[in-house]
């Protein structure tokens, strides 16, 4: 009986710590939300956008851009351990415009396309996430580009300089 009781602490101390290792849920995005670089209004700018939860942090930091989300990740000094990334989700965004609040989808498991020449919230390339392999695969079709996952995604894609004179599409 005592044998039986210790099994069942264990197992249940064992749960708990899983249940403390659990990332955090995505947040909404509001009209609070101001981007980690530029301190811009997040929802003020089209395309999509990434939120990462820091530890010890209340509220994860936004991006108006995914490239600039993957720019901290490839980034050698952050302000805490990450615990959570998320990605618009663009093939559930009512449009780019309207890249919507609550449609995010985990990083690491996102299909990214890099390369389709279309513009983000900053005006920079951008690097567009999708959930569904069937709507990256219609983007890359009407706009360009490759899909990758994020950690195929070449530095280059994110750590060199950007051209803002070449002409990038607004895609509809």
């Amino acid at each position: 009986m005592r044998t039986l009781a210790l099994i069942a602490l264990v197992a249940l101390a064992a749960c708990k710590e899983e249940e403390a290792k659990a990332p955090p849920a995505p947040v909404e995005l509001t009209e609070a939300a101001l981007s980690y670089f530029c301190q811009m209004n997040v929802a003020e700018h089209g395309g999509p956008k990434g939120q990462i939860h820091l530890d010890g942090y209340p509220a994860p930091i936004f991006f108006a851009q995914v490239r600039d989300l993957v720019t901290y990740l490839k980034s050698p000094e952050r302000e805490a351990e990450i615990t959570a990334v998320y990605v618009s989700d663009m093939g559930a965004a009512v449009s780019w415009a309207e890249p919507g609040s609550m449609n995010w989808t985990p990083a690491n498991t996102a299909l990214f396309v890099v390369g389709a020449g279309v513009a983000g919230g900053m005006g920079a390339p951008e690097i567009v996430p999708f959930a569904d392999p069937t709507a990256a695969e219609g983007f890359v079709a009407r706009y360009g580009g490759r899909i990758l996952s994020l950690d195929d995604i070449p530095d280059a894609e994110v750590l060199g300089p950007v051209d803002l004179n070449q002409t990038l599409q607004n895609p509809a």
